[in-house]
């Protein structure tokens, strides 16, 4: 419970946390903000850790900053990198591990979140590894799922790169260009609250749909 309460913190106040890592880390804060991205996007087994409201704080600091303490310049090609090997990585887990990885053995492994993103990978086809990108969890499993299916890499790999480019310049440079308005700078958590909510609507509506028409079956 104590490592949940600590996620929660760093998400809601991610900003205060993040200029925390730039005094205590400096440049390391790049290396820091990489691991992260990677591992939200490559291991199956880390879910929940922020990658939307990550992305819009970091472009965000940058702005605040002036790019002195994070340099958009460094910061979209380094993400994106992160973005498209995590995704790469979790692919070929898929590809080599497959649902047996789902037994129950492992506790953050739930079967239930497997099911989400088949459900979602069926609907979209592979434009979800895509739409993926902005929907936490299926954003995480989405590539693993892809894996499982022995989605064809080259087409994986297409997906991969347009997702990636759009999920990191997007969110980064939003956070660059409106962290700093004065009504979005002293509401920043607000703000973070808000992208973690219209992130999970799309599930919650699939959801919420799939158990309305299941009743009406």
């Amino acid at each position: 419970m104590e490592i949940i309460k600590q996620l929660i913190d760093f998400i809601l106040h991610i900003d205060k946390h993040l200029a925390e890592l730039i005094s205590d880390y400096g440049t390391l804060t790049y290396i820091i903000l990489f691991v992260i991205i990677f591992v939200e996007t490559g291991l199956v087994v880390m879910p929940f850790l922020p990658g939307d409201s990550l992305l819009f704080a970091a472009g965000a600091f940058a702005a605040f900053s002036n790019n002195e303490d994070l340099n958009i310049y460094y910061l979209l090609p380094l993400l994106f990198t992160a973005a498209f090997l995590g995704d790469t990585v979790n692919y070929i887990i898929g590809k080599y591990i497959g649902p047996k990885a789902f037994s129950g053995k492992i506790k953050f492994l739930k079967k239930e979140y497997l099911d989400q993103t088949q459900a979602f990978f069926d609907k979209h086809g592979g434009k979800s590894i895509i739409y993926a990108r902005f929907v936490p969890i299926v954003r995480t499993f989405a590539p693993f799922v892809a894996g499982v299916g022995n989605m064809n890499y080259g087409k994986f790999i297409s997906y991969n790169i347009i997702g990636g480019l759009i999920w990191v310049i997007g969110l980064t440079l939003a956070g660059y260009f409106f962290g700093g308005i004065s009504i979005i700078k002293d509401n920043f958590e607000k703000v973070i609250i808000l992208i973690i909510l219209v992130s999970i609507l799309p599930p919650i509506i699939e959801y919420l749909r799939h158990r309305f028409v299941k009743k009406a079956a």
